[in-house]
């Protein structure tokens, strides 16, 4: 059955560019937006550094250096006065964006960690890691030990998400996995390939994942079934991301040769040129959407960030 847009808005992309944001020396492998306004952004990259933007502008606002590795990861807390980063430290940081020093550093995964992700109110986060698990931590207590470790996965943890008290997870098993951490429940579905992000729509009634056979899938989250599936980026090697355009009525995905793809989610169809213009110079690494605006965020291993309007 195909998939149904529930959106009153168009299919659509934000297509013309606002500003270019320079500063990371190498590839920025992630750019979150902030929580309740979304007018600030963070980004992390290959240079160690956590850099705080205004998109609107395209100003510099602060700089966060604490890691010793790459980052790879960034999570804001629901009152944006901290957020997690993590990545090849095998560590996450906790920092607070005031003051811009670090309030605490989580240590327990033996490998990189490639993603992070608070609940709604941020009393626990998630960190998702090469050593293939996944652990929450509670953020309440100072507690060394996580509160809970998931170690279904048989390879890296790619991707973490929560909406709800539903945890979803990506990784290079092959698996797109969803915790019902209310109900203490794990549905699995097995997609072949890499899966390298796992979005679930707002209400969780459907699954965006991306895979590394260039291919975004649409699952429906309750029997794991195929909805749609959408093609023509390349995504072989690097991590992919697919997120949902306005109104949860597009999907756009990352892309190895430096392009930003988008589809109507009904009927699959490009809507941005087939292929699109190239955007990035090498590989386009993350993707954005603002939560309530027609605006987004591309990342690349050129080492920019891309604001785009509408």
């Amino acid at each position: 059955m195909p998939p149904k847009s529930t959106s009153a808005v168009p299919a659509s992309v934000p297509k013309k560019l606002r500003h270019t944001l320079t500063g990371h020396q190498g590839p920025v492998h992630v750019v979150v937006y902030n929580k309740l306004t979304s007018k600030y952004c963070l980004s992390g990259g290959h240079d160690r550094a956590v850099r705080l933007w205004n998109p609107a502008t395209g100003a510099l606002v602060k700089k966060y250096e604490g890691h010793g590795w790459e980052v790879m990861g960034i999570a804001v807390s629901h009152d944006n006065a901290r957020f997690a980063s993590c990545g090849g430290d095998k560590a996450v940081f906790l920092w607070d964006v005031t003051e811009g020093t670090t309030i605490r550093r989580i240590s327990g995964h033996s490998g990189k960690i490639n993603a992070v992700a608070f609940n709604a109110d941020s009393s626990v986060l998630a960190s998702g890691s090469f050593d293939a698990t996944v652990r929450l931590w509670d953020m309440r207590a100072n507690n060394r030990l996580p509160i809970q470790v998931l170690e279904d996965a048989k390879d890296s943890i790619m991707s973490v998400h929560i909406n709800g008290h539903y945890l979803y997870t990506g990784s290079v098993d092959g698996h797109a996995r969803t915790y019902d951490l209310r109900a203490g429940q794990l549905r699995s579905d097995f997609l072949d390939y890499a899966v390298t992000s796992v979005t679930p729509t707002s209400d969780n009634t459907t699954l965006l994942c991306s895979t590394l056979d260039s291919t975004v899938r649409l699952l429906d989250a309750a029997t794991g079934g195929l909805l749609a599936s959408f093609k023509g980026h390349k995504s072989e090697d690097y991590r992919a991301r697919a997120v949902f355009g306005p109104g949860e009525a597009s999907v756009v995905s990352t892309d190895e040769e430096g392009r930003l793809f988008a589809w109507d989610l009904v009927d699959s169809k490009p809507i941005n040129g087939n292929p699109p213009p190239k955007v990035h110079e090498k590989s386009v690494l993350w993707v954005e959407h603002h939560p309530t605006n027609q605006e987004m965020l591309s990342a690349g291993a050129d080492g920019t960030i891309k604001v785009w309007e509408a």
